[in-house]
């Protein structure tokens, strides 16, 4: 087996009423440096010397797809790095899954297409929001109509995105707990029109639009923002100092400003300020997704 290494970045779901729908990649990135060995080695920032590697999450995913195929993993040593913060809202999960799934396809040589991976991923993850981008990079927008996955990149988006990263966790189950069960078909209908309106002027390029109908989500905003660290000062501050519109990243506590090209500075250096428990910075949108080196 040759060397080889595997970066996926993090992503940015929801973006507003995207709901479990819309996801944006950005340049964090997870990575494994894999290497054959005589023994399993497995060095990770959330596995202690006192662990096995079999109780790594990324390692029980490769283990399973090798396994769906029939095959068993060969003696790895693997290095993970990663820069995506876990349960902050950038899809750590979805990222470890898919480093899962190309560990398992790299080091058993199955040959996987890109559309498996995306089976795979949805299958393990529930929907395909943060799997997708992370993926394939860019915006996608993605669907999971029973077990068929349907998605679409979108064209590269003119902007700035700033990210506002706090010190505490939030788990996606309990941001989950907080939302209705049910929608009346009113409420349905004006927050679907609100979520196409968003796609639709990110398309065209109308970004004013889009960060002021990102900010009027009926989905699932109104219902987390009590669970987000100041969520109506950032919004508001952002706002000021120029961003087009803010919104949760993911289930959060991140949150994530869309901004004219070329202005994320000027947004970012008086947020940190304010919030100096925060990691506030000007990301980049990934537009390569999971990619492999050898």
């Amino acid at each position: 087996m040759r060397p080889f290494r595997i970066s996926v970045p993090a992503s940015s779901a929801n973006i507003g009423p995207g709901f479990d729908s819309m996801g944006l990649a950005v340049n964090l990135y997870l990575t494994l440096e894999v290497t054959e060995s005589e023994k399993w080695e497995f060095t990770s920032p959330s596995l202690s010397s006192n662990d096995n590697f079999q109780d790594h999450f990324i390692f029980q995913i490769a283990a399973k797809i090798a396994e769906r195929h029939q095959t068993t993993l060969p003696v790895c040593k693997v290095i993970e790095t990663s820069e995506i913060p876990l349960a902050r809202g950038l899809g750590s999960s979805a990222s470890a899954i898919l480093a899962g799934i190309e560990l398992a396809n790299q080091a058993c040589d199955l040959h996987l297409s890109s559309e498996d991976k995306l089976q795979y991923g949805t299958e393990i993850e529930g929907h395909p929001d943060n799997i997708a981008p992370a993926l394939f990079g860019g915006l996608i927008i993605s669907t999971l109509t029973g077990n068929e996955i349907n998605w679409l990149q979108a064209p590269a988006l003119d902007v700035d995105l700033v990210i506002y990263i706090p010190n505490t966790e939030l788990k996606t189950e309990a941001a989950r707990q907080v939302l209705p069960d049910s929608y009346t078909r009113e409420h349905a209908a004006a927050a679907s029109g609100i979520s196409n309106l968003v796609v639709a002027s990110l398309l065209a390029g109308d970004y004013e639009l889009a960060g002021k109908m990102m900010e009027k989500d009926m989905f699932h905003e109104s219902y987390r923002s009590a669970l987000i660290p100041n969520y109506d000062q950032i919004r508001k501050e952002a706002k000021f100092y120029g961003a087009y519109g803010t919104v949760i990243s993911g289930a959060g506590p991140t949150m994530i400003s869309f901004a004219p090209k070329g202005e994320g500075p000027a947004i970012t250096e008086p947020l940190q300020a304010i919030l100096p428990d925060y990691h506030v910075s000007v990301m980049k949108i990934d537009m390569q997704g999971l990619t492999v080196e050898q």
